[in-house]
């Protein structure tokens, strides 16, 4: 028996998200039936994070036991052959069977793209929300962020239905930049809650559209006022960056084949 570990990239608009459920498709099941198919074993997968319905993933960390003979690096090309596109592995590794995608995880990284243009964009749209209202106030934006670094009891950016015995957590950067009419918002943390980074980015944008003050952002997760946010933003905006590890997992792997930071540059 050997413990395999992937990095893995999937396009969250086909799929209810990463949990296997009764009655939807979901990313692990998908994952789960093709390793069947190539091992004739009912395996059970583990990630780094749960997805949820309509978000994507640029690197995904998830592992697996198994009783197989090909060699671990050679999972990627194999399970591939068998996924439909929308999930691709970029690349497998054998661990020790101490390590665990989620529990070993230092911290994991979330990023929101918004699409502030006026106009929308065909290439963009599956990808970020397209926010054309009004005219964003980045600057708002980034100065209701501060204080949120650090281990605080995020209550009020807990959606309903979560299991989590707690709603503290550590959010170890938070960044916001932008671009011309994309807006990044960058979050590592030790742990997410349920829809907590739609939630923050929710109120984020009615304190860039002047509807709220920062100090009321700032105020409604202090003081866990989870009934006034009401606002959450919508999943396709949304994607699970990377999960990094005290030690480096996947060699072959850097942080461009993943998420990169990119421009939308005017027409000359």
């Amino acid at each position: 028996m050997k413990r395999v570990a992937l990095i893995i990239q999937y396009d969250g608009s086909f799929f209810s998200g990463w949990q296997r459920q009764k009655n939807a498709i979901s990313i692990q099941e998908t994952i789960e039936n093709a390793l069947f198919k190539v091992s004739n074993q009912r395996i059970k997968t583990f990630a780094a994070g749960r997805t949820d319905a309509g978000v994507h993933a640029s690197g995904q960390v998830i592992h697996f036991d198994i009783e197989f003979v090909i060699p671990s690096e050679r999972y990627a090309d194999v399970l591939n052959s068998k996924l439909p596109q929308t999930i691709r592995i970029l690349e497998s590794v054998e661990v020790k069977n101490t390590w665990h995608a989620c529990y070993s995880a230092v911290y994991r990284h979330y990023r929101y793209v918004i699409n502030n243009s006026k106009i929308p964009n065909l290439f963009l749209n599956k990808w970020s929300w397209h926010r054309y209202q009004k005219s964003l106030d980045e600057f708002s934006m980034s100065k209701a962020l501060e204080g949120m670094l650090g281990e605080h009891d995020f209550f009020a950016f807990q959606k309903s239905g979560s299991n989590r015995s707690t709603s503290v957590t550590t959010i170890t950067s938070i960044e916001l930049e932008r671009t011309e009419d994309l807006i990044l918002i960058d979050i590592k943390a030790k742990g997410f809650l349920y829809g907590m980074v739609r939630s923050i980015v929710g109120q984020l944008v009615l304190v860039g559209e002047k509807k709220i003050t920062p100090q009321i952002f700032k105020d409604r997760w202090k003081f866990k006022k989870k009934y006034d946010v009401r606002e959450s933003a919508p999943a396709n905006g949304l994607c699970f960056v990377n999960s990094v590890y005290e030690e480096t997992i996947f060699k072959k792997i850097n942080k461009n084949d993943l998420f990169p930071k990119f421009v939308i540059k005017g027409y000359s």
